[in-house]
């Protein structure tokens, strides 16, 4: 096991590029600007729990400077919903490269919603035992920089540069060679292997991007498969049933490898325990070998009692809110005993009180996260049906609101319908409106939507996100200071992470 070197210091749907500027277009924007530093009635009460590591821009300005270099090279890349769906260009700056993920085990993570929250409860139980870890995951909440991570924190802005920098030569060699340049991506994962080779980790916890079988993260060979609950989500890519998109997914699961399955759809099921038989995995399923024996609401999350692979786990706190968390917390509990050999190995559990305190120290920004209260303001990343479903479960039991408006921009290739549907018995009222990305929904055609779910009389419509803001916490607050009213900004990972902004986080 490698000496763990100090941290480095913390130096946030699916899009980079329409998101980079973000602060600085925020700021040239009078209007927004004299609102936030005049600190109105919408921004200026802040509360809620510690911010999550979620970095903001670099003070030093030629830090900055650079990083918006990089970020721009990134940016004239193919995006992550333009797709030439091979691994050819991924394995190709791999070769180059020297097969840097390779040199470290892994943990390979995939389904449709959870995936992120998985991955940083596996890569807080793996670090509470001493080892140094690297997490790739996506997309960003308002950082790019938070998609590489090194020991539980983002990598700093300078060392993001100068993984860039230091692979770029390589990047342009497979450029020059292949029918398409590579992504962007492509090449953060290029970078996010390059540099956990670099650290070094011990081990390294991967988020698909979309789907597996061709993911460009689908170039190493992990030891332990994780599938989340699978859903329906791009289905334009992926296909249109869970069993179908599960085909794509199951393309993660390599020969010998250990699977830790969510609950999932019979017909994904079916698909993911076909290909374990084929390459001959052992598959731990979620309600079987391992799951959640009880759950109780706390104070600022849930105390939960896990069944691992290994044994029982009584009395583990976790902070984040819903039933759909303390299930993530499952699988992720069960991937780890997988890691360590517990289940095949041995049979016996991992030390109860370092996995109590890994699972204590959990943060999820933008996962039901609390930004501000009096009236409470809420974000969740929801943008599908699934998502939102349990979004809407969660929100009504964590928190007991009286009466919950909702802020919604969505990206218009979603199930915007879907997503509405599932929010309509727990919002009193909807603001909609639209971020910054060039994908997202037009206000007025979500409007029409959302007219047809909530009726005419709940839904009122804020082109800019600034304006939706003040008016769903005006609406909240109409019962009174002490009323209970709440807001819960949903629908897209950039509207949350656009929302995060104006409400000071980061």
């Amino acid at each position: 096991m490698s000496e763990r070197p100090e941290s480095p210091g913390p130096d946030p749907d699916d899009t980079f590029d329409e998101f980079t500027d973000l602060v600085e277009e925020e700021t040239r924007r009078d209007p927004d600007l004299a609102v936030i530093e005049a600190g109105s009635r919408t921004l200026r009460t802040q509360g809620g729990p510690p911010q999550a590591d979620v970095p903001a821009r670099p003070e030093d300005p030629e830090v900055d400077k650079a990083l918006r270099e990089v970020e721009a090279e990134l940016a004239g890349r193919w995006g992550e919903t333009k797709l030439e769906p091979s691994v050819t260009r991924i394995a190709a700056l791999m070769d180059v490269l020297g097969e840097p993920q390779r040199s470290y085990p892994s943990i390979h993570i995939t389904g449709t919603n959870g995936k992120t929250s998985t991955a940083r409860m596996i890569e807080a139980l793996l670090g509470a035992f001493d080892l140094r870890t690297g997490r790739y995951t996506s997309p960003h909440v308002q950082s790019v920089t938070e998609r590489i991570s090194l020991d539980g924190a983002p990598v700093s802005p300078e060392r993001f540069i100068e993984t860039y920098q230091d692979i770029k030569p390589y990047i342009e060699m497979v450029d020059s060679r292949e029918e398409y340049r590579l992504s962007f991506f492509e090449v953060l994962t290029g970078m996010a292997y390059a540099a956990f080779a670099d650290a070094p980790v011990d081990v390294a916890v991967v988020e698909v991007g979309m789907g597996g079988s061709w993911d460009a993260t689908n170039v190493i060979d992990g030891g332990v498969a994780v599938v989340t609950p699978i859903d329906l989500d791009h289905t334009d890519r992926l296909g249109g049933t869970p069993g179908e998109i599960a085909g794509e997914k199951a393309g993660i699961i390599k020969q010998d490898a250990t699977v830790i399955m969510a609950q999932q759809p019979v017909d994904a099921a079916q698909v993911l325990l076909k290909k374990a038989v084929e390459v001959d995995a052992t598959v731990a399923r979620e309600g079987l070998e391992f799951g959640v024996v009880a759950r109780q609401v706390a104070v600022g999350g849930q105390l939960v009692t896990l069944r691992g692979l290994g044994g029982e786990y009584p009395e583990v706190y976790l902070p984040l809110h819903g039933e759909h968390q303390a299930h993530n917390a499952a699988v992720a509990l069960a991937a780890v005993e997988a890691f360590f050999g517990v289940g095949a190995q041995r049979a016996q559990l991992l030390d109860v009180d370092t996995v109590r305190k890994a699972f204590a120290a959990v943060a999820s920004p933008g996962r039901l996260e609390v930004v501000r209260r009096s009236p409470t303001v809420v974000l969740d990343a929801a943008h599908n049906p699934a998502g939102a479903r349990a979004a809407a479960a969660a929100i009504g039991e964590a928190f007991q609101f009286s009466r919950l408006i909702g802020v919604v921009g969505a990206s218009g290739d979603k199930n915007v319908r879907g997503l509405l549907e599932a929010f309509e018995p727990v919002f009193a009222e909807v603001v909609v409106t639209q971020n910054s990305s060039h994908r997202a929904m037009d206000a007025d055609e979500l409007a029409a939507v959302a007219v047809e779910v909530f009726g005419e009389d709940r839904v009122q419509v804020e082109p800019r996100l600034p304006d939706a803001l003040e008016a769903a916490i005006t609406l909240a607050e109409e019962e009174g200071e002490f009323a209970g009213g709440g807001v819960l900004v949903t629908g897209s990972v950039i509207t949350v992470g656009e929302a995060r902004l104006l409400l000071g986080r980061g």
